[in-house]
């Protein structure tokens, strides 16, 4: 069963309860009779394990074994001249929309 959180609206008082997902939520204060507000927070969320995260699809970079041991200034200036040239792509010609006056009914 889930616990929730509520805060009294006039005295303040907070406390928290377990409740199942059926029962209705506590709109009276036990303390002083207020009105009760949920009172939501952010949950903690870990992603353990492969998959969650970009690197862990792209393959193993290509001579990584030989790159390593080369400086940083001659491999960016090598790998922008072997990479192509990207082409620029133009969006299909619009048609034209259909025209949206109403058919008269037939009789």
């Amino acid at each position: 069963m889930p616990t929730y959180s509520y805060r009294c609206t006039e005295c303040g008082n907070a406390f928290d309860i377990k409740q199942s997902f059926s029962d209705a939520t506590l709109t009276e204060c036990p303390a002083c009779g207020g009105v009760l507000r949920k009172v939501f927070s952010p949950v903690g969320v870990t992603f353990n394990g492969g998959g969650f995260y970009r690197t862990d699809s792209r393959p193993a970079p290509k001579g990584s074994s030989e790159s390593s041991g080369s400086s940083g200034s001659s491999s960016s200036s090598g790998s922008s001249s072997s990479t192509p040239a990207k082409t620029e792509s133009k969006p299909a010609a619009a048609k034209p929309a259909a025209s949206t006056t109403p058919k008269p009914a037939a009789s």
